[in-house]
């Protein structure tokens, strides 16, 4: 699975997102501040789609309604949707 998301309400433009049976293998924030991009995307490299919705849904940045870590969720329910499952 694969997808390209644009994101909304965040710093970060858009979030490329790969996944092979039900983990993720590639992610890649474009945009958004550097350092924190790149950890959050090693972070979630390996781990079980549902366990980094589990973990990140619904973090905000500051009083913003939704943060990069939340717009990652949103990525993996749309990738998730365009597969089908």
């Amino acid at each position: 699975m694969h997808t390209v998301y644009k994101t909304q309400g965040t710093c970060s433009q858009f979030i490329e997102v790969e996944a092979e049976d039900g983990k993720i293998t590639s992610c890649q924030f474009v945009g958004g501040c550097d350092g924190n991009t790149k950890g959050l995307s090693k972070l979630v490299v390996g781990m079980k789609i549902e366990d980094v919705k589990k973990r990140l849904d619904g973090i905000r940045c500051g009083t913003k309604r939704t943060s990069c870590p939340d717009q990652l969720c949103r990525a993996l329910e749309q990738m998730t949707r365009e597969a089908g499952e």
